[in-house]
């Protein structure tokens, strides 16, 4: 496949399509995605609407991405890790690199390391901010 710059929506789907069909298979991963998420299509034009939201600055993504986080945590005993936010930058690079380049695609990786250093802390947080 021949490597392109991130455009448009189209790729932004691309990216997220292609992502979430190595988190889905993933050993780690996918078990935990695979039982939260009910409605792919759906999460994919939402996750679609994020990432266009976080890379074009076009207001197309309203939600609450951390609480969803929370929650999932909290429905698997507390037991999401680093390990788990490690594996999921590590597959989101590796697509990122294997479909895209230029100034975008390292917007996008740098954009979900911040997140999910943000993303995991928010966690653990919530874990004190609960006892």
């Amino acid at each position: 496949m021949t490597q392109r710059t991130i455009d448009t929506r189209d790729d932004v789907s691309l990216l997220v399509r292609t992502f979430y069909a190595k988190v889905r298979k993933d050993e780690l991963l996918g078990p935990i995605f695979n039982r939260v998420i009910t409605d792919w299509e759906h999460h994919f034009d939402r996750l679609t609407d994020f990432w266009q939201t976080n890379l074009f600055f076009q207001k197309k993504y309203k939600g609450d991405p951390m609480k969803k986080h929370i929650e999932v945590d909290q429905a698997e005993d507390h037991s999401i890790n680093e390990m788990h936010f490690g594996v999921w930058l590590n597959l989101w690079f590796e697509t990122v690199d294997e479909l895209f380049i230029g100034e975008v695609a390292h917007i996008a990786k740098n954009r979900a390391r911040n997140m999910g250093t943000f993303i995991h802390l928010q966690i653990f947080k919530a874990r004190t901010d609960s006892h």
